[in-house]
């Protein structure tokens, strides 16, 4: 695999500090001519689960070879591991928290190591800032083509557990759950197309029940539905409004899909 020279960066630092700023520093003073692109920095703060949701969904946006620093990491200064993990062609970096193993796990060929400083010759970090002591320079290096993943440490058989909790069967019913609240409130979900069976489910989500629409102009002013999302994951929205605000949603809240009884009317706000 060939070293694409793009890093992706995902974080819970927002940009009202200047923490993006140096981690982007420590980037570029390993290797100037790299292309960073930010993912997002408005990840929750300490929000693993909506880091690793995201990155579940957007890496596949990125040609093979790109290298993929998320530092989702409450742990910070603790004994927890920074790894590597190559998964799909693409390299991902950050702590051993559940973050990145929900990526591993979806690849057979997928391995990770841990990130040895003291065999990198790297200096002692900061207890709270690995993402710019440690993080950034074993991206930087793998970009760049400087660094083979196979020499940053031992090789690492077990992650940590994944975060991202899985659609489950109760009954007759299938349960799924809010994972992430956008910016324009619509509530994503762990629930796929692969869950819905043709049109032999109802969605359930705040108390009512939801129409499954193709678009957002499909649905009347103000009703709350469903879709699914550019990345084929069924989403809960209320047209011209805040779905998780009108149906009382946030991160954990059940959605459900139940056989069908009858047909299913607009609900309105």
């Amino acid at each position: 695999m060939t070293p694409s020279g793009i890093v992706t960066l995902l974080s819970d630092f927002g940009l009202e500090d200047p923490y993006v700023g140096v981690m982007k520093g420590a980037l570029l003073r390993q290797a100037a001519g790299l292309q960073l692109v930010d993912l997002s920095h408005a990840i929750p703060p300490q929000s693993v689960l909506s880091g690793a949701f995201w990155l579940t969904r957007v890496w596949r946006n990125f040609p093979s070879g790109t290298v993929h620093l998320a530092v989702i990491d409450p742990g910070v200064g603790s004994a927890r591991h920074g790894i590597v993990v190559v998964a799909h062609e693409h390299y991902f970096v950050g702590p051993d928290n559940g973050l990145l193993s929900a990526i591993h796990a979806s690849d057979p060929r997928a391995q990770a190591w841990v990130i040895d400083r003291v065999e990198l010759a790297l200096p002692a970090p900061s207890r709270t800032f690995h993402g710019r002591d440690v993080f950034a320079p074993v991206a930087a290096r793998l970009a760049a083509g400087i660094l083979e993943p196979s020499t940053v440490g031992q090789p690492l058989l077990q992650l940590a557990p994944s975060v991202l909790p899985l659609p489950f069967q109760r009954a007759a019913e299938f349960v799924g759950q809010v994972m992430t609240v956008d910016h324009f409130g619509n509530a994503l979900t762990n629930l796929s197309r692969a869950h819905i069976t043709a049109n032999s489910s109802e969605i359930h989500a705040g108390g009512r029940s939801l129409r499954l629409l193709s678009t957002y102009s499909e649905a009347a002013v103000g009703e709350a539905f469903a879709l699914f999302d550019s990345f084929d994951g069924l989403e809960l929205a209320v047209r011209d409004g805040h779905a998780a605000r009108t149906l009382a949603l946030s991160v954990g809240s059940e959605v459900v899909l139940r056989e069908r009884s009858g047909p299913v009317t607009p609900t309105q706000p």
